[in-house]
């Protein structure tokens, strides 16, 4: 995943920490903003996820540092719902300008309602995605009740949420109550995925039900079931990401997925060691997916590990082959499972009988056949599985070729 650190300027002047994370192609298909949720920022775990998810979906996603927090300029009582809104207009201007125009929004809690009242304000967004997100920007403000009454008599004081001080001012409390989102709901006539855990302690799931009673279809609703409000497990997070990320075709055009320059090769593998652990993107000239290490590694565990990839490249040409034999055959296979599992085992274990003894390269195959077949028919499928091209090769000895391509 490709990360881009940009400097953006909002209509006050301020900068707005951002970065772009590409695909691994670095050439997205289309561009999405990322809202996230109230007080957070941007390089919280769960928005670094539902980012990386989207990429390999062809998406760049711009995430960025609302006024006043994380590492954007300005205070964050100047951090108000509006001028949440403004920011997320100024990172829509400043990426059509720069790059392309972004045609999807996806908020998180409070950044969800930000996301909603964005998109009605701007046409070139097709579509939006909200997580865990209020029906009523007011919502919010139980989060520093304990201060409001005091910001009446002082003016400006300062109030823990979440654990954290931050300086609020009248204006900025009654910021809240000036949007009617029920109301821009109604009106925003654009595709919306409402997705929200059934048991948020944080924002209750009835807000889900008020938002997709406002909204108009198209409209879908998606359960997080035992997610928290934070999305704090990485599997939640990524689960979002790639939700959008499928939900969202059905509403944009599919485009050709360009590749990186791969000097004429069939595959590049991207890894960015600053952003992930083991989190590999795998591109082709049309499909992308992803290669990551378990837990137990290290890992993240986001994708099969590269001798999961091994074993399922042998499977999937097992199986081709067994279904253009049987048919040339005219056989009744009706389906077939091949069941692959690589690891090392030693040449005692295996009772070969060689000069020096040693751990070898062991590929276990397991076939299942479905179908009206004699047990010679059987057997014959069995030595044909063993003729598909992906396991004669790896039956062979291999020679390769390593070169350095230089950057420019």
């Amino acid at each position: 995943m490709k990360n881009t650190k940009l400097n953006i300027q909002n209509k006050k002047g301020y900068k707005l920490q951002a970065y772009l994370e590409l695909p691994a192609n670095q050439k997205p298909s289309y561009y999405a903003i990322f809202a996230h949720c109230f007080t957070c920022y941007s390089n919280f775990n769960a928005v670094k996820n539902i980012s990386r998810a989207l990429t390999n979906h062809g998406f760049g996603v711009v995430r960025f540092d609302f006024t006043g927090l994380g590492r954007s300029e300005g205070e964050f009582a100047e951090s108000h719902f509006s001028a949440n809104v403004d920011d997320l207009i100024a990172v829509s201007d400043y990426i059509e300008e720069n790059y392309k125009a972004p045609s999807l929004l996806l908020g998180h809690s409070l950044g969800g309602a930000a996301a909603i009242v964005a998109a009605s304000k701007l046409k070139n967004i097709k579509a939006v995605a909200t997580i865990g997100a209020p029906a009523t920007v007011g919502h919010v403000t139980h989060l520093f009740s304990h201060g409001i009454d005091e910001v009446k008599e002082k003016g400006e004081v300062k109030v823990d949420i979440g654990g954290r001080p931050f300086k609020i001012n009248q204006k900025f409390v009654e910021d809240f109550s000036k949007t009617d989102l029920p109301e821009i709901t109604k009106k925003l006539r654009k595709p919306l995925l409402i997705m929200h855990a059934p048991f948020d302690g944080v924002v209750g799931i009835e807000n889900a039900e008020k938002i997709y009673h406002n909204a108009h279809h198209p409209k879908s609703f998606v359960s997080l079931d035992q997610a928290d409000h934070l999305l704090s497990k990485s599997r939640d997070s990524d689960y979002v990401g790639k939700l959008i990320g499928s939900w969202v075709q059905r509403y944009f055009e599919p485009k050709d997925n360009a590749m990186l320059d791969t000097f004429g090769e069939q595959i590049v593998a991207h890894l960015n060691l600053k952003e992930d652990k083991f989190t590999t993107n795998i591109q082709t000239q049309k499909h992308s997916f992803i290669a990551d290490e378990p837990l137990s590694f290290g890992g993240d565990d986001f994708g099969p590990s590269p001798y999961d990839y091994l074993s399922a490249g042998l499977a999937a040409c097992t199986v081709m082959t067994l279904k253009l034999y049987a048919e040339r055959k005219k056989w009744d296979l009706q389906e077939v499972y091949a069941y692959i599992t690589y690891s090392k085992k030693h040449s005692d274990d295996l009772m070969l009988d060689i000069e020096k003894p040693t751990r070898i390269d062991f590929m276990d195959k397991k076939l299942k056949f479905v179908g009206n077949l004699n047990t010679e028919q059987k057997q014959r499928l069995k030595q044909i599985a063993s003729k598909c091209p992906v396991h004669k090769t790896l039956a062979n000895k291999v020679l390769f070729d390593t070169v350095i391509i230089e950057e420019n």
